[in-house]
Parts: structure tokens; C-alpha cells; sequence
């Protein structure tokens, strides 16, 4: 999805260009994996990650290597009156493995 650079309406796709229906504003569609920082934005909207995990840690025990920590997230994977799924990634030796509330 594409927004005006002028206006900031919702752009619509034609032929090889974005085209905006509020303004008449156009511009190529080019490629969409590109990420690209005009002047206007602000240093903090420009957002940076780390190597490390941004998933917080807990305290058990790797069934595969035995290391005490892993990181670990919630996912609905059921039916929604159902538990969540929790997950667990080693810090380690990255295995990842799951608990159900069975």
C-alpha cells in the first residue's frame, strides 16, 4: 500500500506508476522491498534492531541442550477459547519447543 507524498491519500496502481486520486500525484511504483528516508522524516521514526532477541527470557530448561534460559512467546494457535500455545527458543543452541495447557 502506497500513500501520497503530497496529500497523504491512499495511492492506486497503474500500469507501472502509483497514482493518487485526490491530487493527481504520481510516481513510479519501483520496488516494493525497498525502504527509502526522505528528508522529512525524523531520526525516531527510523527504527534500528540488535542482533539479540527482542523477546523476553525465562528461566527452563532446553530439552535438547540443557541451558537454563530461553526466550519465549504467547501465539493463539486453537480455536480462540482455547489457551494460548506458549514457545520457547533456547539461548543457546536455538531449539525451539512448545508447552500446552493440557
Amino acid at each position: 500500500m502506497e500513500f501520497c507524498d503530497e496529500c497523504g491519500s491512499m495511492m492506486k496502481a497503474d500500469d507501472g506508476l502509483w497514482v493518487c486520486g485526490s491530487c493527481d500525484f504520481t510516481k513510479p511504483k519501483g520496488n516494493s522491498d525497498a525502504y527509502i528516508v526522505t528528508e522529512d522524516q525524523e531520526a525516531s521514526e527510523v527504527i534500528e534492531s540488535s542482533e539479540e532477541s527482542a523477546l523476553p527470557k525465562t528461566e527452563t530448561r532446553c530439552p535438547e541442550c540443557g541451558n537454563e534460559e530461553a526466550y519465549w512467546y504467547l501465539q493463539q494457535i486453537r480455536s480462540a477459547d482455547e489457551s494460548e500455545t506458549r514457545f520457547f527458543i533456547c539461548t543457546a543452541c536455538e531449539y525451539k519447543w512448545r508447552e500446552d495447557d493440557n
